[in-house]
């Protein structure tokens, strides 16, 4: 399915060492070096800096890294898929997984929906959630994924070529260090963010986002506003380890421990729900009918 030496350069790269990795496969040293060395010569890249100290990804192996994660996490899922499909068909649902999309929503949904749907079954599919995969996985929804749940507008959805059912719309909140002073709140006014960094999606994101933001333009000059391009674990790193705000929902509770969602005196939510193809198998079809039947009957329920 896929050429396994990608494997063996994960595993030393993970390892930072071509010893360590033979050791996690139970090859040689040698084996493994010469593995990488094919690999090198065939793509015509130089994937590690060799040091006295150990290993180091080239800038050529970090970018192979993200991308060779995806590419064999979802060949081998492929063949379970597969595996799967010899045996007697039942009806399943893909949800994809991660920090900023956790399954927690359809979790808490689940036992609601096998009321209804009591042939149904889900499976989580992991990914790491960097723009390139985000982008591969919301434009191909369907193929290796079905649903993924997280936040979103029109806008982002027409550039990902996907679908969206809303179910609820979480409030903005901001995410600070539980070591910062605005971490003692239990609610924060805007005037709590004078002279204090925040961090804000782009322009042209959501235009969610860019309301807020222009409220901030416009009537709250004293808030320092700092764009960034992509919500990943980047991101809420840099704000455990600063002292700036970083506007999230609650669903992001659980991103990083270190971080206390902090929600804010102010009227400004998004819409969070499942995204899916524009064109969904009657499965799918079955899981939103179903999901949004049941989130009606249950206006009590939250995905926080």
């Amino acid at each position: 399915m896929y050429n396994p030496q990608l494997e063996t350069f994960l595993r030393v790269a993970d390892a930072g060492s071509f010893s360590k990795a033979a050791e996690s496969l139970y090859i040689t040293p040698t084996a493994v070096m010469k593995q990488i060395n094919l690999l090198e010569a065939s793509l015509d890249v130089k994937l590690f800096e060799r040091t006295h100290r150990g290993l180091t990804l080239t800038k050529a192996g970090e970018s192979l890294y993200q991308d060779a994660k995806y590419i064999v996490q979802y060949c081998k899922a492929s063949v379970t898929r597969a595996k799967n499909a010899m045996e007697d068909e039942v009806p399943s649902v893909r949800i994809g997984t991660s920090p900023m999309t956790p399954a927690q929503l359809l979790i808490q949904l689940w036992p609601s929906i096998q009321l209804h749907c009591p042939d149904m079954k889900f499976e989580i599919v992991p990914f790491e959630n960097t723009p390139e995969n985000a982008r591969e996985i919301l434009a191909h929804l369907g193929t290796n994924i079905d649903v993924v749940a997280g936040v979103f507008d029109e806008t982002m959805l027409s550039l990902r070529n996907c679908a969206g059912l809303e179910l609820s719309r979480e409030p903005f909140c901001c995410a600070v260090s539980v070591h910062h002073p605005l971490a003692a709140k239990d609610k924060l006014q805007i005037q709590d963010l004078y002279h204090q960094n925040l961090l804000l999606m782009h322009r042209g994101w959501s235009h969610y986002v860019d309301q807020l933001r222009d409220e901030i333009l416009q009537n709250h000059s004293a808030i320092h506003v700092i764009d960034f391009d992509f919500y990943d674990t980047s991101i809420f790193n840099r704000c455990e380890n600063s002292k700036d705000v970083l506007l999230a929902v609650p669903g992001w509770a659980n991103v990083h421990p270190l971080l206390k969602m902090v929600p804010v005196a102010w009227d400004y939510s998004i819409p969070y729900g499942l995204l899916y193809s524009p064109a969904p198998s009657e499965t799918v079809k079955r899981l939103l009918v179903t999901a949004k039947k049941v989130v009606k009957q249950n206006p009590v329920i939250t995905f926080r």
